[in-house]
């Protein structure tokens, strides 16, 4: 078992491993590796291929970055091993590009463009405009959310492709600003959104009258820029570490682990992920990923992050789905307490429609 991601999300994978193996009084044997694919598919294929051929690993987890995410994806499939993927956002996985091989656990861009598209249309941001990051996951965001944004009655004014890990965004967002576009789409992550979020304040665009959407948003992102900077910003994610009893105990469990840091929804879907794969090990009487990842869909999803779920032909696991608001400084408790519910979209809503994704793996009607 191998993670491509983020300290945090080894954290989290360990925890599961732990959890499982006490729970379930199994006798897995279980290694959790982990390394950096810097962000480029060519080594993130070289690093699954080594570790597929000749370092024993059987699973994959997280993989931020879309373009990875689809060659993991593919080095998966050759190998029979198996992918439970987190951290990529693109909706291919579970459409054009699904394998039998991967389970599609967290967040996509069909789900984030659906739960933040169409609730901002509805509140009148008709008219857009996209800071798009190039690459697969931006272009699969921006293609996802222009769709809804449309579907909704809204209209897109333009679009600009921004290089991953910019660091001047000024002459994106004065394109951004002149198109007049009442909501800026941000199709980036991470310190991309980050960044432009902080010079947008800089440039006055919020207080300007434009808006800006996060169309993909974690918790330390919001932790990074402040309330000050992020409150009012409207962000779809699947899971935050407040929303219940369960959660919260995870929370504490993991920020003791991880220098006090709190966890992302990326975090919990990698716990929640790693839990179920080592049941279906188990039930499966193999590691054959193949056969894992087929059991691991014919298997019901139950863990204390997501509770009862279900893991469909495509891969896509279904989940309820929160439209949140990111508070005011004088609304919030204290350190990460950053979020308040605004809507909450029941699982069998939250992610594209099966027969719509075009996965050879279903069945045609």
């Amino acid at each position: 078992y191998a993670d491509i991601g983020g300290p945090g999300s080894v954290v989290a994978a360990k925890m599961a491993v732990e959890d499982y193996l006490k729970a379930s009084k199994s006798s897995l044997k279980v290694e959790v590796v982990s390394a950096d694919h810097q962000n480029t598919p060519d080594v993130g294929s070289s690093i699954a291929r080594k570790w597929y051929d000749s370092d024993g690993v059987d699973m994959i987890v997280d993989v931020p970055t879309s373009s990875v995410g689809l060659a993991i994806n593919q080095v998966t499939k050759e190998k029979g091993k198996a992918y439970v993927n987190t951290g990529s956002a693109t909706s291919d996985l579970t459409g054009k590009d699904c394998s039998p091989n991967t389970v599609h656990w967290l967040y996509d861009t069909w789900m984030l463009a659906h739960g933040t598209g169409s609730a901002v249309v509805k509140s009148g941001g008709d008219t857009w405009y996209f800071l798009t990051a190039d690459y697969a996951f931006g272009h699969a965001l921006e293609r996802d959310t222009s769709e809804v944004v449309k579907a909704s009655g809204g209209k897109i004014l333009g679009s600009v492709k921004v290089p991953l890990n910019t660091q001047d965004f000024s002459s994106f967002l004065l394109q951004a600003q002149s198109s007049k576009a009442k909501i800026i789409g941000l199709a980036n992550a991470g310190g991309d959104t980050i960044n432009s979020i902080k010079q947008a304040a800089e440039f006055g665009i919020v207080k300007g009258g434009q808006k800006l959407a996060g169309l993909l948003v974690f918790l330390p992102d919001v932790h990074g820029l402040g309330l000050n900077t992020a409150q009012g910003l409207q962000i779809t994610e699947s899971w935050y570490w407040d929303l219940n009893d369960a959660s919260r105990a995870f929370a504490k469990r993991f920020a003791a682990q991880h220098g006090g840091k709190y966890p992302s929804s990326d975090h919990a879907g990698v716990y929640a992920g790693v839990l179920h794969y080592l049941k279906a090990v188990d039930a499966a009487k193999t590691d054959d990923g193949t056969k894992v990842v087929a059991k691991m869909k014919e298997l019901p999803t139950d863990d204390p992050l997501f509770g009862k779920g279900s893991i469909r032909a495509d891969g896509r696991k279904i989940h309820p789905v929160y439209l949140f608001e990111v508070k005011k400084p004088s609304e919030s408790k204290g350190p990460y307490d950053y979020y308040k519910v605004l809507q909450t979209i029941p699982a069998d809503k939250a992610f594209r429609p099966i027969d719509q994704g075009n996965c050879p793996l279903v069945a045609k009607k």
